[in-house]
């Protein structure tokens, strides 16, 4: 029989835990213990004790996708009248608002456009790249990379050293949803499977590209599949090279289930409660002991449940997000200013800290313009 006790010390011991003794502490633990489990080991792995935030923007390539995700109300089949591709104008217009806001980064993802191949992205980047020199390029994703990879008949090394050339900085962890087939072929049966998903992740990690990773859950999965994406992230991270960040941060966020094809034909609602958030956040960052940073999803679960999350293991708020459209499109309602987020981590006890994508501090640019949001 398992004891609380030794797989706490287990856990405190940076050992990894099984599928089933992190299913036994999920299901058993008192939510308080499991708090300060996590709690120990973020002050453990991330002294400073500050609470990281960023600005970035998140820019949409194109609409056009043919994946047909069954939890995505923003993507266009190709030909409709609301398709479009991003244009060099645009993308202008959008940095140079990002940079007044303060902001460093794109956070740049699309759909699987059928007729964008490899040439587009790497157009695309250097022309960024060219004109905008200090903004860094989060962007694409395995699956994003993997259907490069179809189209082009290329490998994912050749199509990520492409990329990388062109001026990729990082790779997010998007499109991973849950990383056990049987869920993707429910909700995402376009895109790549979940060996796939992990196999370009290693690949990133070897070319030493710092890469995210997330989990969306409160769907179709049961619990023992998201023990079994946590155990397959934290392998692949295990494989990384020494050298290479990996995984330097897990982003897990709840499904958004507003007007989606997998609620309205499926009748499948995201039924998670804050304290089952918080207790996820707590095992992830227990099970996830060497993967650094443990980022809240204000953006699915709100403030005063990322806000407690704080205490539960997280140690990152993420992005102030100057646009999002994908995620929103589903009904997450939640926004922030460089302002109110600073705000909500005081509140909370902590000391905020901006940073870049690689976790590095950064100083708050004195002529930062506040962002207007509509509450």
């Amino acid at each position: 029989m398992m004891k609380l006790d030794e797989l706490y010390n287990r856990a405190l011991n940076f050992e990894f835990l099984s599928i089933e003794e992190g299913m036994f502490l999920f299901e058993h633990a008192p939510l308080t213990e499991l708090m300060f489990i996590a709690d120990e080991l973020r002050k453990k792995q991330v002294p400073h004790g500050k609470v990281t935030w960023q600005i970035d923007r998140n820019v949409n390539t194109t609409n056009v996708c043919i994946a047909n995700c069954k939890f995505c109300n923003f993507y266009r089949i190709p030909g409709h009248a609301d398709a479009y591709i991003t244009d060099m104008d645009t993308y202008r217009r959008k940095i140079n608002e990002t940079i007044k806001y303060g902001g460093d980064q794109l956070l740049l993802q699309g759909g699987h456009h059928p007729e964008l191949g490899l040439d587009f992205y790497t157009n695309t980047f250097r022309q960024i790249k060219q004109e905008f020199p200090t903004i860094k390029l989060h962007a694409l994703g395995p699956p994003e990379v993997a259907h490069i990879c179809k189209l082009e008949k290329m490998s994912h090394h050749d199509v990520l050293v492409a990329l990388k050339e062109a001026g990729l900085d990082s790779l997010p962890g998007a499109g991973a949803e849950i990383l056990v087939d049987r869920v993707r072929r429910l909700i995402s049966k376009g895109k790549c499977g979940a060996d796939e998903w992990l196999d370009i992740m290693h690949e990133a990690h070897k070319l030493n590209i710092t890469t995210s990773a997330t989990m969306m859950f409160g769907h179709v999965e049961t619990l023992e599949e998201r023990f079994i994406h946590l155990v397959r992230l934290r392998e692949v991270q295990a494989k990384k090279p020494e050298n290479a960040k990996g995984f330097l941060a897990f982003i897990p966020w709840t499904f958004q289930d507003v007007d989606t094809l997998l609620t309205r034909i499926r009748g499948v609602h995201n039924l998670t409660t804050a304290e089952e958030y918080i207790r996820m956040i707590a095992i992830c960052r227990i099970m996830l002991p060497n993967v650094k940073n443990i980022q809240a999803s204000w953006l699915t679960v709100g403030k005063q449940t990322a806000q407690i999350c704080l205490n539960a293991g997280a140690n990152d708020w993420g992005s102030i997000m100057i646009e999002e459209n994908v995620v929103s499109a589903a009904g997450a309602p939640h926004r922030f200013t460089s302002t109110t987020i600073q705000n909500a981590i005081r509140e909370a006890g902590f000391e905020p800290q901006l940073r870049n994508q690689q976790y590095e501090w950064r100083e708050i640019p004195e002529a930062i313009i506040e962002q207007v949001v509509d509450y």
